[in-house]
């Protein structure tokens, strides 16, 4: 699976970053499962407190401390979230499904 991350520069020279996701399948062979509370939740939290939880602003519409949220979103949370590895650990989670 891939994820198309976002798209810089402008005109004919602009172009996206893609992060490759493996799949469900072999993210269980390869290593556990990402744990949302543990692993997901904590870049959340950092990125995107206080809006998006309890009390914030966006919490209603977004509530960003419930997984199905997440998942909902996809790669559209990409726009706010630019660290790499943190990208490849919220793809992970979307990789694995519900």
């Amino acid at each position: 699976m891939s994820i198309a991350v976002s798209t810089f520069g402008s005109g004919s020279g602009s172009r996206s970053r893609v992060i490759r996701v493996a799949g469900p399948a072999a993210a269980r062979a390869t290593s556990s499962r990402v744990d949302f509370a543990r692993q997901v939740r904590p870049i959340l939290e950092a990125r995107c407190q206080p809006c998006h939880f309890a009390g914030g602003r966006m919490y209603e519409a977004l509530p960003f401390d419930r997984e199905e949220t997440v998942h909902r979103l996809g790669a559209r949370l990409f726009t706010r979230i630019k660290a790499e590895d943190e990208q490849r650990v919220i793809g992970e989670l979307l990789s694995q499904g519900r």
